[in-house]
């Protein structure tokens, strides 16, 4: 099966209120391109040094998004294009990538990570830690990012009910949070979990965004 043809049934498996994210970590430019030519404008990179040398070679249509750990003093280089930043998982990098917005005066669009998985190797928040960055002061001044949704990642594991629960247990996060007053810097409207190996029992669970790499790409 050729990119294209695995990008076009995946979409076409998609309800319309999903996003796909086209995850390209690794993956050469050629590759993208036909994913790109298919009619795909989203791509995720792991790596940010990556996508600066992807951003630089490739349509200026095309939304980046950040999908992995993001160290603090990585932020800089992809502040001028980032579309959006899924991993973020403590205040501490919140205000980096606010601090670096302000300098290109422009608002980048965020997810807080939840950790939702049994895995210690999985990074994110925890709820309390989620309800205390979300309850911050720092956090109500920011004025150059908007928290847009959560994103989460499931135990890498074939237990699907193990799965399912860990997915509900985010959307009922995520359902709590919506029902609090939208600000400024405060729009959750992005569930992003699912993946390659999970994504029908995210899109199940409630996801609005899946991240989907080897299904479309081929395996690394």
């Amino acid at each position: 099966m050729s990119i294209q043809n695995n990008l076009l049934e995946i979409k076409a498996s998609l309800p319309p209120h999903v996003t796909l994210v086209a995850v390209s970590k690794t993956k050469p430019v050629p590759d993208l391109m036909e994913a790109y030519s298919a009619g795909q404008r989203i791509f995720g990179e792991n790596k940010v040094q990556e996508m600066v040398e992807k951003w630089e070679q490739m349509p200026k249509d095309i939304q980046w998004h950040m999908i992995g750990h993001l160290q603090s003093n990585k932020v800089k280089y992809m502040v001028p294009f980032v579309s959006l930043i899924h991993g973020v998982d403590s205040l501490k990098l919140l205000t980096e990538i606010n601090r670096q917005a302000k300098r290109y005066r422009k608002v980048i669009n965020c997810l807080l990570q939840v950790h939702i998985a049994e895995e210690d190797t999985k990074f994110g928040l925890s709820e309390a830690e989620l309800n205390e960055l979300l309850d911050s002061e720092e956090f109500r001044q920011m004025e150059n990012i908007c928290i847009t949704g959560l994103m989460g990642m499931a135990t890498f594991t074939d237990d699907e009910v193990q799965i399912k629960k860990e997915f509900t247990h985010l959307k009922a996060i995520f359902d709590r949070l919506s029902e609090q007053p939208q600000t400024l810097n405060y729009k959750p409207q992005t569930i992003s979990m699912g993946m390659s190996g999970d994504y029908p029992i995210a899109i199940d669970c409630g996801s609005t965004m899946v991240r989907i790499g080897s299904s479309i790409f081929g395996g690394r």
